[in-house]
């Protein structure tokens, strides 16, 4: 799993409480079994029409987001169905953290699962992120995970969060629950070889 440390990039702002999994990535999408692939499917139903043209309204199809990789959302983002391919599509897209006040808590865990960070917020702060980033588009949002911290290019906002130190732990050395048990491969194999004997 790629670690997270600190992220500079375009923030999407999509005003949208509830977003489920299916929205993220739409089931008649699930074919595959890798992890990869999936980010050109990322909110397929809401980014194209039928006929495969992108809907330009959609803030992902706008120029100035295009090159998004941190989304800023309403309340429950990630709710509905438990599919672990919603972080797959995200972070196959170049999203590799999410704002939001709330998050679904199969999806949360997932997110850290997979080297996403879902940053919670309180409601007021998400909907300060959302104003500058709707009135700047192409704005640059940085993420500190080590330091906690947001803040915009010209520090119009600088806003600490809070994240679990294990999962912090986790997320800043790329670990995911097999990396963790590798870390322990010497004890597992030094138990193994005394089973056996």
């Amino acid at each position: 799993m790629e670690p997270f440390v600190r992220l500079t990039g375009v923030a999407a702002p999509i005003d949208r409480v509830n977003i489920d999994t299916d929205a993220i990535i739409p089931a008649v999408h699930l074919k595959r079994i890798e992890r990869t692939g999936y980010g050109e499917f990322l909110f397929s139903s809401w980014r194209f029409n039928e006929d495969g043209s992108p809907k330009a309204d959609f803030v992902l199809n706008q120029p100035s987001y295009a090159a998004a990789n941190i989304l800023v959302a309403g309340r429950n983002f990630g709710c509905g169905s438990s599919r672990e391919h919603a972080p797959w599509a995200l972070n196959d897209y170049g999203i590799r953290c999410v704002i939001a006040p709330s998050f679904a808590d199969i999806f949360f865990n997932n997110c850290f699962q997979n080297g996403l960070l879902p940053v919670v917020l309180p409601e007021e702060q998400v909907q300060r992120i959302m104003a500058l980033t709707t009135e700047n588009p192409g704005l640059q949002l940085n993420v500190d995970l080590e330091g906690q911290r947001i803040w915009d290019e010209n520090e119009e906002l600088v806003l600490d969060f809070d994240v679990d130190p294990f999962r912090r732990y986790c997320l800043l050395n790329g670990l995911d629950d097999i990396g963790l048990t590798l870390q322990q491969e010497d004890k597992i194999a030094a138990f193994e070889a005394g089973r056996n004997r």
